[in-house]
């Protein structure tokens, strides 16, 4: 094989082929959820009449761009899904139903988190002003634990359902006539959650062993070396992948 040939066949497999490239029903209920959900996070539709209430409310957009980022990132990975598989079966629409049920329950609690936290670190102080006119703490002391196992059970949840949802991909991998390129990335996504699922079970049980709120928290910071690691390892594996497909007569 000529090497413009080899270079032709290198190119066809250097993406994950997409099998859907329309917009199912199924995603665009899930665009609309997201879209809701998204909608709940918004700080505030009101103008601020003054400075110190503008200054207030741009701390919460810190908060807000931070909870985008999150749910950015499930649905930009629920669309990767559809695009690579295109599955429609009733096992892959029931998962979806439980992943845009389990971000609709934790809008909340993951608003409330990132608004505490970043509040704690603009002005080392928790208090709110309630619609009454007084004040009152965001949370206790004791209610911290809870509020750390809450956000560690919707972060587990989440990447569960993606573990399910990539590893019914790999098991139809036939019928989806999946190459070898993208086999190893099925898997790649497969052991990327099921990181995920780890060190959410390990600030759980720093929580529930320890009570040591503040390493349970800094835990989840080990996320992104160690799915880089996992990423660089899967990475030779699939540019190993790429040389062999590269190699096969066109």
């Amino acid at each position: 094989m000529s090497e413009s040939s080899a270079q032709q066949n290198a190119n066809s497999y250097s993406k994950f082929r997409w099998r859907s490239h329309e917009i199912s029903r199924i995603e665009g209920f899930s665009d609309a959820v997201f879209a809701f959900a998204v909608t709940l996070l918004v700080v505030s539709l009101e103008v601020p009449e003054t400075f110190a209430e503008l200054w207030e409310k741009m701390h919460g957009f810190v908060a807000f761009a931070i909870c985008f980022a999150a749910l950015f990132y499930v649905w930009f990975e629920q669309y990767i899904f559809f695009r690579r598989y295109a599955l429609k079966d009733h096992f892959t629409v029931w998962l979806n139903g439980a992943l845009i049920f389990v971000v609709l329950t934790y809008v909340y609690p993951l608003k409330f988190l990132f608004s505490m936290l970043v509040k704690l670190f603009s002005t080392g102080s928790v208090m709110v002003h309630l619609h009454d006119g007084t004040t009152a703490p965001m949370i206790v002391n004791a209610q911290f634990p809870t509020l750390m196992i809450t956000y560690g059970l919707g972060y587990i949840a989440v990447s569960f359902i993606f573990v399910l949802l990539f590893r019914h991909a790999y098991r139809k991998r036939e019928a989806l006539k999946l190459n070898a390129v993208e086999v190893l990335y099925t898997q790649s996504s497969i052991q990327s959650h099921l990181i995920n699922i780890g060190v959410g079970l390990l600030s759980i049980l720093i929580v529930l062993a320890t009570n040591m709120i503040s390493l349970s928290g800094m835990i989840y910071m080990i996320i992104g070396p160690v799915q880089y690691l996992n990423g660089w390892i899967m990475g030779k594996r699939i540019d190993k992948a790429h040389a062999a497909l590269a190699a096969q007569p066109a």
